[in-house]
């Protein structure tokens, strides 16, 4: 199941069980407060005739004076639960009916068990209710989730052809004009559709459950090696150590990539690209123009160059979202930029 399938699912569960158990709640207070005072008028019923025939062995029996307390009522303290009834022939006594607070506490402890499993019971029907619920209204997102992912990859796989056509021409052109700054902006914008073409095919595959294990240090420097060809004119430095991950690898893999490109391409001449991990973070920085605005890189088609299309940073936070890393970056301007990954949840040792 997807990030974005999965929060769904939680907050549909979550809305439908809080509403319902708010509802519920209300309805239990207001049933168990009934109860008591149920069960206290069922205790001063018995207790009044109690006073008729004073046979009564759940209840204790005393006398008080006539003038401190009010009949037919029922009182509670700390000690019992009484009520007080008057006695034929007399004006100074009154019979005291009383049931001690133990009893009464245990009368009160029934009440409130029968409730507790009831409501027990009824929030295991909510629960089982509410997962029916979220996962019924997923249903359709996840079919339009499945429509646009299939429909994306029959355009990936659909580039395939106009792009090699592309390539084969631009090595024909080439090898009779021999090399010019229109073909090079031809080759350089089929290479930047390629790119798109592995971001999104890597964004498509559930990163979550495809694990393995493997060195940080050393995945680094193979993508470095890849690249650096390319740019001769960028020096690359590492301050790494050995460090073992445990996360799906081609999705880091893609993340490394589109910001060691970016660090490169964007770099100053005879520039530096710097790779240090501390703790649990690695940093990429670079000396390059720098950002203006470094809190809208990872917005979808923002862009401050002319190169590419404003997605590659995008692709990278959701890939980086998948695989539970957290990326933030520090720019100035005229100085360069520094991108950090807190690798703390995949590190293995």
């Amino acid at each position: 199941m997807k990030r974005v399938e999965l929060e769904s699912l939680l907050k549909s569960f979550f809305l439908f069980f809080l509403s319902q158990l708010l509802l519920i709640l209300a309805l239990f207070y207001i049933n168990y407060t009934k109860e008591l005072q149920n069960l206290d008028e069922g205790v001063f019923s018995k207790m009044r005739i109690c006073s008729f025939d004073l046979s009564c062995a759940e209840y204790e029996i005393d006398f008080e004076d006539a003038n401190k307390h009010e009949l037919y009522k029922l009182y509670k303290d700390k000690k019992s639960v009484s009520s007080y009834f008057s006695i034929p022939g007399s004006t100074q006594n009154v019979l005291k009916i009383y049931l001690p607070i133990g009893d009464y506490s245990a009368k009160v402890a029934a009440v409130r068990r029968d409730f507790v499993l009831k409501f027990a019971l009824v929030v295991f029907v909510i629960i089982v209710l509410s997962l029916f619920f979220a996962f019924y209204t997923l249903s359709p997102l996840r079919n339009a989730l499945n429509l646009t992912q299939e429909f994306i990859k029959d355009i990936l796989h659909d580039f395939n052809t106009p792009l090699a056509t592309l390539r084969l021409n631009v090595s024909m052109l080439e090898a009779e004009q021999g090399e010019s700054k229109k073909l090079q902006r031809i080759k350089n914008s089929v290479q930047t559709v390629l790119s798109l073409q592995s971001n999104l095919r890597a964004y498509l595959h559930n990163h979550s459950s495809q694990v393995e294990e493997f060195a940080l240090d050393t995945l680094v420097k193979e993508r470095v090696q890849l690249i650096e060809e390319n740019f001769a004119h960028i020096k690359y430095d590492f301050a790494l150590k050995e460090c073992s991950l445990k996360t799906n690898k081609e999705a880091l893999t893609r993340i490394l990539d589109n910001l060691i490109s970016n660090a490169s391409k964007y770099n100053k001449r005879d520039g530096n690209v710097r790779f240090i991990f501390k703790g649990t973070v690695l940093e990429i920085e670079d000396s390059g123009k720098g950002i203006q605005n470094p809190d809208k890189i990872f917005k979808r088609f923002y862009k401050e160059q002319e190169r590419g299309i404003g997605i590659g940073l995008h692709i990278v936070q959701k890939l980086c979202e998948e695989i539970d890393v957290s990326i933030s970056v520090k720019s100035e301007v005229g100085v360069g930029t520094s991108f950090f990954l807190d690798l703390k949840s995949v590190i293995t040792g």
